[in-house]
């Protein structure tokens, strides 16, 4: 897909300036590299904030037209207000179809769900890494690269060397370096009752029976039984 974005030489420099570009609803932003100087622009806000909601204005080749004509970019830094959604400042960087490049390319991870790992194990699918860093020529320059997930399972790692990546497209690695693109695992269960074992409870305290509790207190006998008081009443009425 091919970009066009629309840009005027920026005159106006400093502080002052780009905040009173920022409220005509035009954003500052430079485009450098090449053979050419470093040239001060200015976008429309709208326009701009649009393409960045794409996301592959972030991985290709940008035609940026402004009064020194159209010339080749590629996206390489912006800035967002900490609190509105408004670009601050943008970075273009020129490009040369006979040199190479250096980009980051956003992974796109196709068909999970009918893996082995998800499908018969239950297993959960976690991304960790969502762009590669590769190097190229600009027509080489690849939207995004697929991550195919068909053959995963549990416990198993797809890492980075083993991505079939586009021709003439170079994953930028050291040389031991093979990082793990997405894993499978299975997901944390949580049960409503634990089952605690009998072992793991503390022991029962025993409750001395009356008897027991009696012969510990040295002096003191077991109490009668009430046909014993009855009995012991009787006698002392014939006493009397």
């Amino acid at each position: 897909m091919k970009f066009e974005i629309n840009a005027s030489q920026r005159k106006a420099q400093g502080t002052g300036a780009s905040r009173r570009l920022r409220r005509a609803g035009r954003v500052p932003g430079i485009v450098y590299g090449g053979e050419k100087g470093a040239v001060n622009i200015e976008l429309d806000h709208k326009e701009l904030l649009r393409s960045l909601t794409d996301e592959k204005f972030h991985a290709s080749i940008l035609t940026l037209k402004h009064e020194g004509g159209a010339e080749q970019v590629l996206l390489r830094a912006f800035n967002m207000h900490p609190v509105k959604s408004q670009v601050q400042h943008v970075d273009f960087q020129r490009v040369s179809k006979d040199k190479k490049i250096h980009m980051k390319v956003p992974l796109h991870f196709v068909n999970a769900a009918g893996s082995p790992g998800v499908k018969e194990q239950m297993g959960v699918i976690t991304h960790v890494l969502t762009e590669l860093d590769v190097t190229c020529f600009p027509d080489d320059l690849p939207e995004f690269i697929e991550v195919d997930l068909a053959q995963i399972a549990v416990g198993n790692s797809v890492h980075a060397r083993q991505l079939v990546l586009p021709k003439g497209v170079e994953a930028n690695l050291h040389k031991d370096d093979d990082p793990v693109v997405a894993t499978c695992t299975l997901p944390a269960l949580v049960t409503e009752e634990e089952e605690v074992s009998a072992e793991a409870l503390p022991a029962a305290a025993e409750v001395p029976t009356t008897e027991q509790a009696a012969a510990e207190k040295p002096g003191e006998g077991a109490p009668a039984a009430a046909g014993d008081k009855g009995a012991e009443k009787s006698d002392k009425k014939e006493k009397k």
